[in-house]
């Protein structure tokens, strides 16, 4: 009983964070050193990369774990969003390896959008560069809550304290004018496994944590006990003979109990929670997360894309978005034209009104509206609807308060937002 007091002690649960920054700064193969200094690669796997890094007449290369595509192996970068999971006798990982290249911002917005921490690589020799400020941005805007500055490739800079210290001086500073909050900064080598999992003996004069130690102490946001509920409805099921009409999907925020009472969005209509339906059984609650099937006590026409959230704490319903977003799609945006907006399971059509201003990456202020916004700019917008939404404050609820707009006439996703 003791043994498993002391284990409980010390698991600190899922951690979730992704590797962001500059192209070449050295994300894959930080990866491929913490999978490998705590023996999570399997041993195929590690044959096959000793094999490949033979015949490429290459030390180990440890980037091979997360650059799956054979267009990242050719290239030698990172081009698709690749997840990875380890763990340690602290604490289990889920980590997102993202593209450090322009053109493929939108990976990494899609990896930052469920991280709870992100490492921001910044290589030793080229210093802070524009890709480092995009990054520390994006990850700030959307609502990313910790970042770690991790100086990689100090093996080509002599390991050297000085520059260290001036890496890290000028992005307090950034962080500080752009209030970015939370940040710490650790020297090492991914490439050699100085102070990623090891300390090693090259660094004397770092006296603080290693990046591995970082992750594993970092306490993770806990879920708010007062959040309020809300469950976007994926599907409805039809009744059977064992079972009423229930209504299928994910709670995400909040929490429900058989019997409380809930308002269908945006019918408006009121209700009870009959039975809370999970895959193996029934249950009494249910918590952030959890997906669930859910049979109320009145008949109310509902399908997918409403809204059920409990009685007297529904979000505004609204037909006009006030947003930040981040374009991602190749050809500008454009007021004139209409797009799909998708937020939680529901999808309306939105014309971009007007475009209040856009966040200059180089000099870290916001400017005055231009007349559209190019791929990878961050603006502020106001969006009109063809049907209400159901949306929360991004800063009050990552999940109800987040969309993304589609190119109806190519099905792409060409911009991600936060409601203000």
């Amino acid at each position: 009983m003791a043994a498993r007091e002391t284990l409980d002690a010390l698991d600190h649960g899922v951690l979730r964070f992704l590797t962001a920054g500059s192209v070449d700064d050295g994300k894959s193969t930080l990866i491929g050193r913490l999978l490998y200094d705590t023996r999570s690669i399997l041993a195929d796997q590690l044959v096959a990369i000793e094999r490949t890094s033979r015949r490429r007449g290459q030390a180990l290369d440890l980037s091979l774990l997360t650059d799956g595509l054979t267009a990242e192996r050719e290239q030698g970068i990172t081009i698709d969003v690749a997840y990875r999971f380890f763990a340690t006798a602290i604490r289990k990982f889920i980590v997102a390896d993202t593209p450090g290249h322009v053109q493929y911002t939108r990976n990494m917005v899609t990896a930052a959008s469920t991280a709870q921490l992100a490492i921001l690589l910044v290589d030793a020799r080229h210093g802070i560069v524009e890709q480092t400020r995009r990054h520390a941005a994006l990850v700030h805007l959307v609502g990313v809550p910790r970042l770690i500055v991790a100086v990689n490739k100090m093996d080509l800079v002599g390991y050297g304290m000085d520059r260290f210290a001036a890496i890290a001086a000028e992005f307090r500073a950034f962080a500080l004018r752009h209030g970015i909050g939370a940040v710490r900064c650790v020297p090492m080598s991914a490439l050699a496994g100085d102070m990623v999992v090891d300390r090693g003996n090259r660094m004397p004069w770092y006296d603080g944590p290693t990046l591995l130690q970082i992750l594993e102490t970092t306490e993770a946001p806990p879920p708010r006990p007062d959040a309020p509920f809300r469950f976007p409805v994926q599907y409805v099921a039809r009744p059977t003979s064992t079972h009423g009409r229930s209504y299928l999907g994910r709670i995400e925020s909040g929490g429900i109990a058989q019997g409380e009472q809930v308002t269908v969005l945006p019918a408006g209509a009121t209700t009870r929670i009959r039975a809370i339906r999970a895959f193996d059984r029934v249950r009494e609650r249910a918590g952030l997360h959890a997906s669930v099937a859910l049979e109320l006590e009145d008949e109310i026409d509902i399908s997918r894309g409403d809204l059920i959230v409990r009685a007297n704490a529904a979000p505004p319903v609204a037909r006009t978005l006030h947003a930040d977003i981040a374009w991602l799609g190749r050809a500008p945006l454009e007021t004139r034209r209409t797009y799909a907006l998708r937020h939680t399971t529901r999808e309306v059509r939105a014309r971009v009104q007007t475009i209040t201003d856009r966040w200059n990456v180089e000099t870290q202020r916001r400017e005055p509206a231009t007349a559209a916004l190019q791929m990878n700019d961050i603006g502020r917008v106001s969006l009109a609807l063809s049907q209400p939404v159901f949306a929360d404050r991004y800063h009050d609820n990552r999940a109800t308060g987040s969309f993304i707009l589609i190119d109806e006439a190519t099905n792409d996703t060409v911009a991600a937002g936060m409601v203000r």
